[in-house]
């Protein structure tokens, strides 16, 4: 299963959110403080205060999903200091975030490497 199929566009939320918000508050932040349709097929990627996670909102034409991502031990390299409050990002760009890179110095996150204690 593809989670994002073709999205028609990706837009970064800027300023962080509280986490408990689910679905419908999610839905309701793009409408008002994003002033866009959540229902219009595109991603809607948003971060919590301490930018170790991010979720990603998207309606598939039968529902809302939502998607999360943690980081264990990083922070995501959020773009807090462009002037739009909403970005839009190309679906490399989309990728190149959840894989710890800085979107704007394309900088990534250090690997980590677990190895299991016997």
């Amino acid at each position: 299963m593809r989670m994002f199929e073709d999205p028609l566009a990706v837009y970064l939320h800027r300023e962080p959110i509280d986490f408990r918000v689910g679905i419908d508050g999610l839905a309701s932040r793009v409408e008002q403080a994003m002033a866009m349709s959540p229902l219009t097929g595109a991603l809607f990627v948003f971060t919590n205060r301490a930018r170790d996670k991010v979720k990603v909102l998207y309606w598939d034409q039968t529902g809302f999903a939502l998607w999360l991502k943690r980081l264990e031990a990083a922070r995501f390299a959020w773009p807090r200091k462009l002037p739009d409050a909403v970005l839009t990002l190309s679906q490399d760009q989309l990728q190149w975030l959840l894989a710890g890179y800085d979107i704007t110095l394309m900088r990534p996150h250090a690997a980590l490497v677990y190895k299991r204690v016997s």
